[in-house]
């Protein structure tokens, strides 16, 4: 049985590849998209998310647009320049032909909330952007952490950050947010922060096996992830030569592939307040804090596993 999951995206470059993963790999059954304000603005993510969608031959899959805003900074992040990282990592339409459907007439947290509260089989809950919807969706519905059976998240960092020293982007996009939803007691929670992800480069190489695959999905991929090689070899040059993360589609790749992570089991927090560390997820490797684990935190990656994951995935059309 293939198994059911939610995406929940701010869909640039390394979304996009996720969005793929999880529409194509035959082991599962992505229901729905749901978007937020994250690297690019919403109504941006929302666009995207339908083209690569339709690009790919799963225009039946719906996309569900959430939150504009963090829950409580209005302000914060500052408004995306395209001088700054996220400008240079995602453009605000990828690179792929426009699309002819609309987004849901229901918001995403209005679907999350109700796919939960009806639900008789078990739907993993995927995020890779700021945890706004989530956060909204908890507020709404007291049950909610209880109803969803399993939450995989890509974010926050121990010993890299990369939108400050400190903090990486998805959790300081909206760092009251993610801290509701470590503390909300979700009975199974995986996190993959960019110490396991930027153990799993893709590399110029892969993108050119990608490209010769000649699907819609490898060519998009390829295309995605090249734009992110060329701005990290311009601006934050990786260990790996001409290589990149694509961060958010390992989270995707953990549900069919569990051994492309090693985890360790930890408690969890998010810091809301210090001007030097805020949006930083404190995760307790060594047990020094009081706080009990509540949280399967991956530190490692299976690089070459997870090339050739999305190498056999991209090689079949839907």
């Amino acid at each position: 049985m293939r198994r059911k999951l939610i995406l929940d995206v701010d869909t640039g470059t390394d979304d996009a590849v996720a969005v793929m993963l999880a529409a194509l790999h035959p082991a599962l059954e992505l229901l729905a998209c749901t978007t937020v304000n994250g690297n690019i603005p919403v109504e941006y993510c929302t666009e995207n998310t339908l083209r690569v969608l339709d690009h790919i031959g799963r225009g039946d899959i719906p996309v569900y647009e959430g939150l504009a805003h963090p829950i409580a900074r209005l302000d914060f992040p500052v408004p995306r320049r395209q001088s700054d990282h996220a400008g240079k990592y995602h453009p605000d339409i990828l690179p792929v032909p426009p699309t002819k459907r609309r987004k849901q007439d229901a918001s995403a947290v209005e679907f999350l909330v109700e796919t939960y509260r009806k639900a008789t089989d078990p739907i993993v809950l995927v995020a890779v952007a700021p945890l706004s919807n989530l956060a909204a969706a908890i507020a709404l519905d007291a049950k909610f952490a209880a109803r969803v059976p399993e939450l995989v998240v890509m974010g926050g960092g121990h010993a890299l950050g990369n939108v400050t020293p400190s903090a990486e982007f998805n959790i300081w996009g909206d760092p009251e947010a993610a801290a509701m939803v470590f503390a909300a007691g979700f009975p199974k929670v995986t996190l993959l922060p960019l110490d396991a992800t930027h153990r799993a480069p893709i590399t110029r190489e892969h993108c050119a096996a990608m490209d010769a695959l000649g699907t819609p999905a490898g060519q998009a991929a390829a295309a995605f992830i090249g734009h992110r090689i060329v701005v990290h070899d311009q601006h934050q040059r990786q260990p790996v030569p001409h290589s990149t993360p694509v961060h958010d589609a390992l989270a995707v790749g953990f549900l069919v592939q569990p051994s492309l992570i090693s985890t360790q089991r930890v408690h969890v927090a998010v810091e809301t307040q210090g001007p030097l560390t805020v949006g930083r997820t404190v995760i307790d490797l060594l047990g020094r804090g009081s706080g009990v684990p509540n949280c399967d935190v991956a530190m490692d990656a299976d690089a070459a596993g997870f090339a050739e994951l999305l190498l056999r995935t991209f090689a079949a059309k839907a």
